[in-house]
């Protein structure tokens, strides 16, 4: 599928299938930090409104899910580490704040040491999904036939074309964010990737979750979920 694609559909079919592409990558690691980047640190940080946040260990398995994803650098790891949480807790209330306004928001969060455009992509996508994409290399190949340039402009470019795109879905009465047309486009290339290495992709029946691992770790992690939320909120053991 092509980023001119105008097919909903083909999009909603690429997005359904990036869980179990995930999973085909036989990542437990990147599969367990995707589900907490996707998943929990959204509701996490959504809990701190009105001045929503990102605290510093959230930060740090951020960084960790994003480097699993492609080349692993423990010196970046070593910065998210060593960074003051009341500086991560601050620097990301003023770029939560700044939104919708992206050169801001992100300019914000690259105070912090080791954290560039593509991490503050991340931590901004986590919050606000329809606004911020996340600047991953796929999606930047298949949006603008690039991935080298990781600065603040070409993170705004990128950003313009996919909300444009989500827009354009959205006249049609489809609920559809940026950060998801990215995903959509990860998949994609997961697939091809899947394929290039003669990776069978293959996946299970529906409504079986005895058969499907994915879905019996998706169920636990709900529940991780929901327990993680109630010890967060102090509501007590006996709910």
């Amino acid at each position: 599928m092509e980023f001119s694609c105008a097919n909903l559909s083909s999009w909603k079919s690429s997005l359904a299938s990036y869980d179990s592409c995930l999973e085909s990558l036989q990542k437990p690691d990147l599969i367990s930090l995707d589900a907490f980047y996707r998943k929990e640190l959204p509701l996490l940080i959504r809990q701190r409104e009105p001045q929503p946040f990102i605290a510093h260990p959230e930060l740090h398995r951020l960084v960790r899910w994003k480097l699993s994803r492609g080349k692993w650098r423990p010196r970046l790891l070593d910065f998210a580490s060593s960074l003051p949480e009341t500086l991560v807790e601050s620097a990301s209330k003023k770029a939560f704040a700044s939104l919708p306004d992206l050169r801001k928001a992100v300019s914000e969060l690259t105070v912090l040491k080791g954290i560039g455009p593509a991490t503050a992509s991340a931590i901004l996508a986590a919050y606000a999904p329809d606004v911020a994409p996340f600047m991953s290399d796929e999606a930047m190949v298949a949006t603008l036939g690039s991935a080298k340039e990781y600065t603040l402009n070409q993170y705004l470019y990128f950003a313009e074309k996919l909300q444009e795109k989500a827009k354009s879905f959205s006249v049609c009465g489809e609920k559809t964010t940026a950060d998801g047309l990215d995903r959509a486009l990860i998949s994609v290339a997961m697939r091809e990737y899947l394929s290039t290495h003669g990776i069978v992709h293959q996946t299970t029946c529906g409504y079986t979750p005895a058969q499907n691992g994915v879905s019996e770790r998706k169920n636990r992690h709900l529940l991780e979920v929901a327990k993680s939320v109630m010890l967060n909120m102090k509501v007590p053991q006996s709910l």
